[in-house]
């Protein structure tokens, strides 16, 4: 069983990148939220988005 807590997808229509304001893409796999504008993925930590630039990490 997972004991993971879920990212509910409807948060996505809701949530922005936080540099860019561009839309984001989810990345199930990796439990992130990628912004591929500002190339960063924003951690999901236990179903909870941390939308802090300082927190995201950088991607190509």
């Amino acid at each position: 069983m997972n004991d993971a807590i879920e990212f509910d997808r409807r948060m996505l229509e809701a949530l922005v990148c936080p540099k860019t304001r561009a839309p984001l893409t989810y990345d199930a796999e990796a439990q992130e939220l990628i912004s591929k504008a500002a190339h960063l993925a924003y951690p999901i930590r236990n179903g909870i988005p941390v939308m802090l630039i300082d927190e995201a990490r950088e991607i190509e």
